[in-house]
């Protein structure tokens, strides 16, 4: 699948198509002025649908309700004049949470030995579902060490891929505690 050439030219971005496609191009740019990352859109259900935007704040740290709020009251906005959802939609803003998404180059780098599960659109040597260890990736190919050895995963072809819960994502991911 081919990156869809209405998206900004921005660094890193999620691979989308279609209408979510669209709806990236139109609040990339929008979340990196406030210094937010786009990390995933979703448009869920069809009679009222749901505009689902994932963010994460671009210094790394952890994204907060207030954040969500602002990022929430910009993309509205943005969204009403662009108004590229037919109908009556709602707009919801999250951030990645722990058991993440993994939906660009960046976070396969960042959660790298940490497990994952990997579901492909076009399958690999047979399968579309995978589960392991995440190892990396670079500009094409994200890396996964399974229980079958290690594999190299075309960045386009993947369909779905998230953290799984552990001890060790949540340690790693942990906030440092509060000094008053």
């Amino acid at each position: 699948m081919e990156r869809d050439p209405n998206l900004p030219d921005l660094p890193d971005l999620p691979h989308h198509t279609g209408l979510e496609g669209r709806l990236a191009g139109i609040v990339a740019p929008t979340l990196a002025d406030m210094g937010y990352e786009l990390v995933r859109v979703a448009v869920l259900g069809r009679e009222r649908p749901t505009v689902q935007i994932m963010a994460d704040r671009a210094d790394g740290s952890q994204i907060s309700v207030e954040d969500c709020e602002a990022i929430s009251h910009a993309l509205g906005a943005v969204l009403d004049v662009e108004d590229p959802v037919p109908g009556t939609w709602t707009l919801e803003v999250s951030s990645a949470g722990i058991d993440r998404p993994l939906t660009r180059r960046r976070d396969w780098n960042r959660f790298a030995g940490h497990l994952a599960r990997v579901e492909l659109a076009v399958p690999l040597d047979g399968r579309k579902r995978l589960t392991g260890t995440v190892l990396g990736a670079d500009d094409t190919h994200a890396r996964l060490r399974t229980d079958a050895g290690e594999v190299a995963l075309p960045l386009a072809d993947i369909h779905r891929a998230k953290l799984v819960l552990t001890d060790d994502l949540i340690a790693a991911t942990a906030l440092p505690p509060r000094t008053n």
